[in-house]
């Protein structure tokens, strides 16, 4: 049998008020209880990626926005600000990506007035974020890549899920066109990267998830923090992919008689006029 203390910790209000809601409403009709229960999941397009090289890391995404299929944004910012030193590129719904980077990034403000330090440890924003994420369950829709450099560690990359999970690896990718994106980091990833190839990388695994992924689209941001974390390069807008060409009008006019007339016909219509008097 288990007992109250076995349950600290966690909280089962929502599953016991869900519980009472299916009885009040077992005697309705049935298409209001999978109405409640049966709620499709949002889909949403993102490709997110990050690259560790010597002395820094690399950030990088596209720049679509969409609403169900249609494209809202072509130029949205998904490279946000955590620190001086650390960024984080956000996957999922845009307003929890908002709101969320930029409340760990006035705790990190805090946290780094509190400790009196230069540079604020990139696993201290990893830990706020993973623990803020777990306490909602999933409920907001956030897959983030954190990349920054500290006086501790050196240059750090982490993938923060949804749910609250870490992964810490040389290489990441998230959203719809993560798997593109991975496909091209595992056949040209190596330790040994420099800045330029790390960009370079970057970006063609970003192409590789524009190019595969419907949700994923228009440019290519990239973001470098290196030299100790003491120096950033945002490069908004770094490559346009698939730009659209508009033909312009060349201004030719086809002679009289180009087309051939295979039938002419001519009628001849009577207008009539209809008068209609008050009675």
């Amino acid at each position: 049998m288990l007992l109250e203390q076995d349950f600290q910790g966690f909280s089962f209000d929502l599953f016991l008020r869900n519980q009472q809601l299916l009885r009040r409403w077992s005697n309705e009709s049935k298409e209001r209880i999978e109405n409640v229960l049966a709620k499709p999941p949002r889909k949403t397009g993102t490709t997110i990626a990050g690259v560790l090289f010597a002395g820094g890391v690399v950030l990088g995404a596209d720049t679509r926005a969409t609403e169900g299929n249609v494209v809202a944004d072509k130029n949205c910012s998904k490279i946000h600000y955590i620190a001086s030193n650390i960024y984080c590129c956000g996957a999922g719904t845009a307003a929890d990506t908002e709101a969320t980077t930029q409340l760990i990034a006035s705790q990190m403000e805090l946290h780094r007035q509190a400790v009196d330090r230069d540079l604020v440890p990139v696993a201290a924003a990893m830990t706020r974020l993973k623990h803020y994420l777990f306490r909602y369950q999933g409920y907001i829709s956030a897959a983030l890549v954190l990349g920054g450099v500290d006086e501790l560690n050196g240059p750090s990359l982490y993938t923060v899920y949804p749910h609250g999970s870490v992964d810490q690896l040389p290489y990441v990718s998230m959203g719809s066109g993560s798997l593109a994106a991975m496909a091209v980091f595992e056949a040209r990833w190596h330790e040994a990267l420099t800045e330029e190839e790390a960009k370079c990388l970057v970006y063609e695994a970003i192409s590789a998830g524009i190019e595969n992924d419907l949700g994923s689209g228009s440019n290519v941001d990239l973001c470098v923090v290196k030299n100790g974390g003491r120096a950033v390069d945002y490069l908004r807008g770094y490559a346009k992919e698939n730009v659209r060409v508009y033909r312009k009008p060349t201004g030719h006019v086809f002679a009289r008689g180009t087309t051939a007339v295979l039938a002419q016909e001519l009628r001849k219509y009577v207008q009539v006029t209809r008068v209609v008097s008050d009675l």
